[in-house]
């Protein structure tokens, strides 16, 4: 089973073609030939909506699971798309999708996609669900492939943004926490591989709860965990280190003892979503050894020191890839 199938496009003419040829190789890796149709329509769609109104990097991504498969287009714009402007219609028997994917993409002026006016109602014709999920550095747009195009409406829009935290207040009996010798490269890509899997399991649990009861409780903790998590992991401090071509990072925070433990209690629920990971096969792997092993000292010097414990420093490889 393929897992976390993805693809970088360029802003060129060829992107969306190279799109349509991923998005049928995808769903043929996972033995889904009857969503080839609907897959290749929402991602013309989507990725021209990228590629005109979005931000570089664009990506494509595969998630879900093999009954439930979910095709994500990431972009740096944290705008999300207008489900019903004015993005015209099309006749789509009219529209020859084999004549674009001949050589004739070479010369075509990506400016004059908007012409075809395909539209979002196409995605949501083509879809069983979909929806943008807004964060900070950008908005990831997403479809599960539906195995006919719908006559009517097809699905609604599901948008999902960042939650109103508010600020963290300063608190009494705050305790310090320093995290020492934290390799930057492998703590910015744990970010990564954190904020990837939080999205998958809250899609999850908003598309298919019925099936799949236990991401409703996984999305639940880490909705939890979101304010103590964003307030108190010292990101800023490692992505100015990470500008600056800086290697390693001892980190100096101060917190309640009770917020270092909540985000200590990040090991246990990143150890529950690798069982359900296996469990419930899903498209998103496991950790590796690797990724686990640096997660679970970085999260345990919060538990630790919370509870009056020296800190003890990253002894592992600088190059771990998480």
């Amino acid at each position: 089973m393929p897992h976390r199938q993805a693809l970088i496009l360029t802003t060129g003419p060829r992107s969306v073609q190279e799109a349509r040829r991923w998005a049928v190789r995808t769903c043929e890796a996972i033995e889904r030939h009857d969503l080839v149709e609907c897959a290749e329509l929402g991602v013309s769609e989507l990725v021209t909506n990228a590629v005109l109104h979005g931000d570089p990097p664009v990506r494509l991504q595969l998630r879900g699971t093999p009954e439930h498969p979910r095709i994500e287009v990431y972009d740096a714009s944290t705008v999300p798309p207008q489900p019903g402007s004015a993005a015209g219609g099309i006749d789509l028997d009219a529209f020859d999708l084999d004549a674009f994917d001949s050589g004739a993409a070479e010369t075509f002026d990506v400016s004059t996609l908007t012409a075809f006016g395909r539209g979002l109602d196409i995605v949501a014709r083509a879809a069983v669900a979909w929806g943008t999920v807004v964060e900070e550095d950008g908005k990831t747009v997403w479809f599960e492939p539906a195995g006919e195009f719908s006559d009517d409406s097809g699905a609604e829009h599901q948008l999902m943004a960042p939650p109103s935290l508010g600020e963290q207040r300063t608190q009494l009996g705050q305790v310090a926490i320093q995290v020492q010798g934290i390799p930057v490269r492998t703590f910015a890509q744990f970010q990564r591989h954190y904020r990837d899997l939080r999205r998958e399991i809250r899609l999850l649990a908003l598309a298919h709860e019925t099936d799949y009861p236990l991401s409703k409780v996984l999305s639940e903790h880490f909705n939890a965990l979101e304010l103590p998590l964003r307030y108190g992991m010292g990101r800023e401090q490692v992505d100015e280190a990470l500008e600056a071509g800086e290697e390693t990072i001892d980190l100096r925070l101060r917190m309640a003892p009770q917020v270092a433990r909540q985000i200590g209690a990040l090991i246990d629920l990143l150890e529950a979503a690798d069982d359900f990971s296996r469990a419930e096969r899903l498209l998103t792997p496991p950790r590796t050894p690797e990724q686990r092993a640096f997660q679970i000292w970085f999260l345990g010097e919060f538990r630790r020191q919370a509870a009056g414990a020296q800190p003890v420093p990253w002894h592992g490889s600088a190059d771990s890839r998480v």
